[in-house]
């Protein structure tokens, strides 16, 4: 466990914080929390990061819990894992799951963590991960498909000082960065997360000067107690004494041709507790897509859907999590064993929101949606320039997809949009500036997004033309089961990824491959998938069926499955459209059900080499 070194050994007093100065501070931690992002998107080199956003950052109290953050990194795991004196000035870095309680949850993930002294005393924590986008390893982005251990996944930095009472190890600094394949890229990237955190830092120093360490201090615990008492107040309204839930969903596959895994979630209320166990998951894969999940991280996850919902204007903190309590077992999916390989838990963590949507859902219409893009889908491209100005100039792009967001009681899903609210596209421009290829269509695909009341979410088609020799990879799912509809929703459509080569030939590729040799001419078409449909399609405006028509977010042929016949153009017959409604209804199920999951599971495997030109996976195995 650390040693926290602090020369002011004088306990702080607890005093009471008027709401107007409570309001000020709370304001000044989520204004901070905001400058961090922009110092990190105005240094950084990467795409990933600089354009993307993918980053997270956290300001907590001086216990380590979190005030403000995106992502919940659990600072308390952090450090009851570090071994050694915590000094003011002092840096913290590291990429090891397996050495942080999982705080990070893969090796591209490098997690910052700073101390921020006030007058000789520690008064809270900054800290930032922002994603590699390579930490070497044996495939460009350090993501291989087919990984067993995290060792194939890149070097892995253990817990230590980069920077010592503000000296920086520059020597331990050149070995880490030798062994990636960008190293001005993760210097510049890593120096912007310091950077952010010391802004932080700095934010917070100012508000303990301004308003008293003991005021500053004695308001952070006050929010975390709003916090608690608010999810008290939910937890005994939304969930019966006794009564347990449970909700079931499933990764696809693991990049060894294993699938689909198991992901279950139950939740007892007792008294003014709940317990969420994760018992009856799949035991821990084979291949990357472990989800290392930390209790706390779980605990934030269940906060996000219950308070955001509840009172959007409350900003969620780590007060409530003694009202929670997470059960994880050793060797699943969720807490597999040390070396297992990790780069592809981003399936697992968009699958954590479908599971507590369809968890929460089932005793609150208000905060039940269908599943949607709950991924973060990689698409990798590298190689080596040929004959030109360029010649043998390494490049490398690693980036995100976006796809259907699930429709839900508030509305629609938003098409072709990223899982993470504050990721944002790559620019086009950027795409075709900085990389040899040309971006030949970024559009939605009509109908993949589920029928319903609430339209889920299109996918997207997005069609890269490469101009060099290279080789591409790709990380995404939901290729094989479907995203979910509910209250009468349908399923989104599934993913599909294909290769059409220059010399005429097409090629059906897999939801995670990696080191796919491509050529000058060849256009891969990322294909993502559609959110869920929620509530009775035929409860849906017609006119607004035709205006999507003609907008091409859904087909004429589409448009049946909603009751609405329609031209080309968008026309509605009106009364060819209450004769079909009135057919459908006829035929269908009453009540409508409350998920709709597609096929059975086994239906769907019987048609999975037919419907997707893949082979079905085998069932998962325990190791």
């Amino acid at each position: 466990m650390a040693r926290l070194i602090e020369t002011a050994t004088g306990p702080l007093r607890s005093v009471d914080v008027d709401l107007v100065t409570l309001d000020l501070i709370e304001n000044g931690l989520r204004n901070a929390r905001y400058e961090m992002d922009e110092v990190l998107f105005r240094t950084a080199l990467s795409p990933g990061i600089r354009e993307q956003h993918d980053e997270f950052p956290l300001i907590a109290n001086r216990d380590g819990k979190m005030m403000v953050g995106q992502f919940g990194l659990s600072i308390p795991d952090f450090l009851e894992n570090f071994d050694g004196d915590i000094e003011e000035g002092d840096v913290l870095l590291t990429s090891d799951p397996y050495s942080c309680g999982a705080a990070i949850s893969h090796a591209n993930d490098w997690l910052v963590v700073l101390p921020i002294f006030f007058e000789g005393r520690i008064v809270g924590w900054a800290a930032m991960f922002g994603h590699m986008s390579d930490v070497g390893g044996k495939t460009p982005a350090s993501m291989p498909t087919d990984a067993r251990t995290i060792f194939e996944e890149g070097v892995v930095i253990p817990p230590f000082k980069l920077y010592r009472k503000g000296v920086l190890a520059e020597d331990a600094l050149r070995i880490i960065l030798n062994q990636v394949r960008k190293p001005d890229w993760n210097r510049a990237d890593l120096n912007g997360i310091v950077a952010a955190c010391r802004t932080a830092s700095r934010r917070v120093q100012e508000m303990c000067a301004r308003f008293g360490v003991d005021t500053y201090n004695s308001a952070l615990d006050q929010l975390l107690d709003r916090n608690y008492r608010a999810m008290k107040v939910l937890l005994e309204a939304v969930f019966a004494e006794g009564e347990t839930l449970s909700f079931t969903d499933y990764i696809c596959d693991d990049g060894l041709g294993y699938g689909p895994y198991e992901l279950k979630l139950s939740l007892t209320r007792t008294g003014e507790k709940v317990l969420l166990d994760f018992t009856g998951s799949s035991p821990q894969a084979q291949g990357p897509i472990n989800y290392y999940i930390n209790e706390n991280l779980v605990r934030m996850f269940f906060g996000i859907y219950m308070i955001t919902v509840a009172d959007p204007q409350i900003l969620w903190n780590d007060g409530f999590y003694p009202l929670v309590d997470v059960t994880i077992p050793d060797d699943s999916f969720w807490k597999p064993a040390y070396p297992a390989a990790l780069n592809a838990r981003n399936h697992g963590i968009g699958r954590v929101f479908d599971l507590f949507g369809g968890l929460l859902g089932q005793t609150n219409p208000g905060l039940l949606n269908a599943a949607g893009f709950s991924s973060s889908p990689h698409f990798m491209y590298s190689g080596t320039y040929g004959p030109g100005e360029r010649k043998g100039e390494w490049f490398q792009l690693y980036s995100i997809g976006f796809g259907g967001i699930p429709g839900r009681p508030v509305g629609d899903g938003p098409d072709g949009h990223s899982l993470w609210p504050s990721f944002v596209n790559i620019p086009c421009e950027y795409l075709e500036s900085y990389y040899p290829l040309r971006v030949e269509r970024w559009e939605t695909v009509a109908d993949t997004g589920g029928a319903g009341l609430h339209r889920g979410g299109n996918g997207v088609d997005v069609a890269y033309r490469f101009l060099e020799a290279g080789t591409i990879a790709i990380h995404d799912d939901r290729w094989l089961t479907y995203p979910w509809g509910v209250n009468g929703g349908e399923p989104g459509a599934r993913g599909r990824k294909w290769l059409e080569r220059a010399d005429g030939g097409t090629e059906i590729l897999g939801s995670k491959v990696h080191d796919v040799p491509v050529a000058p001419g060849d256009v891969l078409h990322f294909v993502t998938w559609g959110g869920g449909g929620w509530g009775d399609p035929l409860a849906r405006d017609p006119e607004l069926v035709g205006l999507e028509v003609r907008r091409g977010l859904v087909t004429p042929a589409g448009a049946r499955r909603y009751g609405v016949v329609c031209d080309e153009a968008g026309v509605v017959d009106v009364a060819a459209t209450e004769e079909v409604r009135a057919e459908l209804r006829r035929g269908r199920p009453d009540p409508l059900p409350t998920f709709d999951m597609g096929p059975p599971i086994e239906t769907v495997l019987d048609r999975c080499l037919e419907e997707t030109g893949l082979p079905a996976p085998r069932p998962p195995v325990a190791r």
